[in-house]
């Protein structure tokens, strides 16, 4: 009888799939060890994943360059707990012969609720009018009205489209840029697209919608951030170091952001000592914009989804 493959799920912290009922469906196709803390450094990662035959990477913190997954022989599949995938050596995936899968679009619309929530939060001043009562203030900020306002949504896959649409319902006017423009996905989106540099000038507030590569690290740096109109509003809900957060710090301390919506930071989990924790027009929340019950169940139906569908032979949801 041929043995059972093993399938780990390396450091599931916070906990995403711990106590899943979909846990049980993915018992029955193999061993399951779910280990509830991060691994400690990469000597421990390998410890924990020793004879995987499949990986559930349910937090993107835990990180697999090639040279960890050239020590894992027994390794044929990874699927990362959401649609980003850089947690993960795609290249080196490739060339090792692993399969790499996601669980696309199906949280789309919980992270653009996400990020709609962090822009009116900021547009409105909550959290800083929150703390100033708290302290025994009382004072009348200067709140932005969005309605009538332009959005530049930077990113239009299935988050960035409903954040436009979202956009549109509360009566902004919406416009995009896309890395992959075309007549007829500017059609289907209903938005204009534009380029980069005319969406960051003339956008009243921008939010980020993009998955990180090479292409996109660093996209949004000081120059593209210089070029925002004064007081314009940014809200980044995908990866931090699409935007150069030395420079966003420096833009909103100078006044010439207005204000900055983040649920994803340069280093996570965010240290104490980060300058944008001394900035005061910023709503931030620790990457959980698709962590909710309803997220909750679908991402940990997807993962198990693509397990099964790979020990079965069929892979699904393939980015490599």
């Amino acid at each position: 009888m041929a043995p059972r493959p093993i399938i780990v799920i390396p450091g599931d912290e916070p906990s995403q799939v711990e106590g899943s009922p979909h846990l049980e469906r993915l018992r029955a196709y193999g061993e399951v060890m779910l280990h509830t803390d991060r691994p400690a450094d990469d000597e421990e990662k390998i410890r924990r994943c020793q004879g995987a035959v499949c990986l559930l990477n349910s937090r993107s913190a835990v990180k697999w360059p090639g040279h960890l997954l050239e020590k894992l022989p027994n390794l044929r599949m990874i699927t990362v707990c959401g649609i980003g995938t850089d947690a993960v050596d795609l290249e080196a995936a490739r060339r090792l012969g692993i399969v790499v899968s996601n669980v696309p679009a199906r949280t789309a619309p919980i992270v653009a609720e996400h990020a709609l929530a962090l822009l009116l939060a900021v547009a409105r001043q909550t959290w800083f009018q929150t703390d100033l009562l708290k302290r025994g203030g009382w004072a009348v900020p200067n709140n932005c009205y969005l309605r009538g306002k332009t959005l530049g949504v930077i990113g239009m896959g299935n988050i960035g489209r409903e954040m436009a649409r979202l956009g549109l319902a509360i009566g902004m006017k919406v416009q995009a840029w896309t890395m992959n423009p075309s007549p007829k996905r500017e059609q289907e989106a209903g938005v204009p697209f534009v380029s980069l540099e005319d969406l960051m000038r003339t956008s009243d507030a921008v939010s980020v919608h993009l998955k990180l590569t090479e292409q996109s690290r660093g996209l949004l740096g000081r120059r593209e951030l210089e070029m925002m109109k004064p007081g314009a509003l940014l809200v980044n809900t995908a990866r931090g170091p699409i935007v150069d957060m030395p420079a966003l710090v420096d833009a909103l301390n100078c006044g010439h952001v207005g204000g900055a919506g983040l649920d994803v930071f340069d280093i996570e989990p965010l240290p104490r000592d980060h300058p944008i924790l001394k900035c005061q027009q910023v709503v931030l929340t620790p990457h959980v914009a698709d962590q909710n019950e309803e997220g909750f169940e679908i991402l940990n139906c997807g993962v198990v989804d693509n397990v099964i569908a790979f020990l079965e032979g069929n892979p699904i949801n393939r980015v490599v």
